[in-house]
């Protein structure tokens, strides 16, 4: 019996380390393969230069709008979301700490709109649209990105509320604290290096989604001077820059994705660093 117990937790390790470093082994392919092809065609002129009159056929120009724009789009994303969703998870681990049902149910529905494709979004951010005769602009862009990132924001919050000793919950409304005052002076403070995290979580998938804003925001070569106007994003640029024809224009789809993964490592790097940052605390 034992030796069948040691065949089998020596292949189940065997496994473990087989699926790691298969995963490991396509992230090093996949930023290799971007470095590659990306690095040659990045230059300062592409990082502060809006595209110019031929950019996708070869000319001269840059992605300066495709950036601020992901910027504008994610931070009011990022912003609105946080709004809404810290309220709902405080809600869901103080106020209604003793209705278990109902709190699962809430997680189970966060769940399935987290794993809702995001194309589905964005074709129900259009039909919003479409009812209330709003044009394509950074504004519906961002209301449909709020739905996108919605889910995630309220389940990791939540994840982190629940790490809170439910002695501490007590304590607090034992020596006369309102359950507002709990949730706001305790559990949230408690908590706040997993909400950074759960914020910057929340930034990175927005600045990388692609699909719900591609009949949202639509695409501009210039940088948005206001929420009712279109704005360009980095996944979009990408996805016209290689569709042309142009091998050059290819190099510089490339160099896009480079700048976009450069800004989702920043962003991880910041995360595990505000995170620490705020334990120490």
């Amino acid at each position: 019996m034992n030796k069948w117990k040691k065949i089998e937790e020596s292949f189940f390790k065997f496994l473990m380390l087989i699926t790691t470093y298969s995963i490991i082994s396509v992230l090093l392919i996949i930023l290799l393969t971007i470095l590659y092809k990306g690095l040659p065609s990045l230059s300062f002129e592409m990082l502060t230069q809006i595209p110019k009159d031929g950019y996708y056929f070869g000319r001269e120009g840059g992605i300066l709008n495709a950036i601020t724009g992901s910027l504008y789009l994610s931070l009011g994303a990022t912003f609105l979301s946080l709004i809404i969703g810290l309220p709902v998870a405080l809600f869901m681990n103080v106020h209604l700490v003793k209705c278990s049902k109902i709190v699962n149910s809430i997680r189970f529905i966060l769940d399935l709109l987290w794993g809702v494709p995001s194309i589905v979004y964005g074709a129900f951010g259009f039909s919003v649209m479409i009812l209330i005769g709003l044009k394509t602009s950074l504004l519906a862009g961002i209301i449909t990105m709020t739905l996108l990132i919605l889910p995630i924001m309220i389940r990791a919050i939540d994840e982190v509320l629940r790490t809170v000793p439910i002695g501490l919950y007590e304590s607090a409304l034992s020596l006369g604290s309102t359950r507002s005052e709990t949730a706001f002076k305790i559990f949230f403070r408690q908590c706040i290096p997993g909400i950074v995290t759960a914020i910057l979580l929340s930034f990175g998938r927005a600045i990388g989604d692609a699909a719900s804003v591609l009949f949202t925001t639509g695409y501009t070569d210039y940088i948005p001077r206001s929420i009712m106007e279109p704005a360009a994003t980095l996944p979009l640029s990408i996805f016209f820059q290689l569709g042309s024809p142009v091998p050059e224009v290819k190099g510089r789809a490339y160099a896009s994705a480079l700048i976009l993964t450069i800004i989702i490592l920043l962003i991880s790097i910041l995360a595990r660093i505000l995170t620490s940052k705020f334990n120490k605390k």
